[in-house]
């Protein structure tokens, strides 16, 4: 596991954080603008993806304006507007969002958008089958944005939590455990869990444990990164618990 930083340590300006990230892709002389950028876009354009989709955008045009989008982000230096002291990466990059979907931009040709420039690669065909879930229910582009973005929250809290075993040279045990994490309690199988990690299933009870306390953190780290400094982290675990839910429709 990775070491926290003591009391001790000098503080840092808003340190690991995606809020980091914007503004270093603000920075027009900065040479790691262009990589803070893409990271960026790798990590969130699923939800922004949908919105586009859900206001009657075709795939390819989502596509298209998707990365259109954070091509003008950085290109028309709207990223110096962003404020780590107020609001949410979240709120930011939706309202960005239906600004650029108001302007000239959209209709644009697909040649013309971006120059040809591609930020990142863009998994379309698995965008579509996410989407396809949301598509058919009754929620806005706002709530399936919102749900989206709880889900590319939940994705890379699980990524960071597979690196982890990875790392520890537990690659095995981490597709055994990995059922269990959204699995109720009294559903979990301890015995059968145990002979799949060849232990006992008092072993297995703990290993469980520990993995679900380990993704909660992470979780709550990965939102935390999208929070100016201060805000409220229990508000916005709220509200995107709120977005995952069938009812919040």
């Amino acid at each position: 596991m990775s070491s926290h930083p003591s009391s001790g340590d000098a503080p840092r300006l808003f340190p690991q954080t995606r809020w980091s990230l914007v503004l270093a892709a603000s920075r027009r002389d900065s040479p790691e603008s262009a990589a803070a950028l893409e990271t960026i876009c790798r990590a969130y354009w699923h939800p922004l993806y949908a919105y586009v989709r859900h206001c009657g955008h075709p795939p390819h045009d989502a596509q298209d304006l998707t990365q259109e989008f954070f091509a003008q982000l950085l290109g028309k230096h709207w990223l110096e507007t962003a404020d780590r002291e107020k609001g949410r990466l979240r709120t930011f990059l939706i309202v960005a969002l239906k600004k650029f979907m108001s302007k000239q931009w959209r209709r644009e040709s697909a040649q013309k958008r971006g120059g040809g420039q591609v930020l990142a690669s863009m998994d379309t065909e698995f965008a579509e089958s996410r989407y396809a879930v949301d598509a058919s229910t009754q929620r806005n582009p706002d709530q399936i944005f919102d749900r989206q973005w709880a889900l590319t929250l939940l994705e890379l809290t699980l990524q960071r939590l597979q690196a982890e075993f990875t790392a520890a040279g537990k690659t095995g045990d981490f597709a055994v455990l990995k059922s269990c994490l959204m699995a109720e309690h009294g559903a979990i199988d301890y015995e059968a869990v145990a002979k799949q990690l060849d232990g006992n299933a008092g072993a297995a009870r703990v290993a469980v444990h520990r993995l679900r306390r380990r993704f909660r953190e992470f979780y709550r780290e990965e939102i935390a990164k999208t929070l100016a400094e201060g805000a409220d982290l229990d508000g916005e675990l709220r509200h995107l618990a709120a977005a995952l839910t069938v009812e919040n429709i």
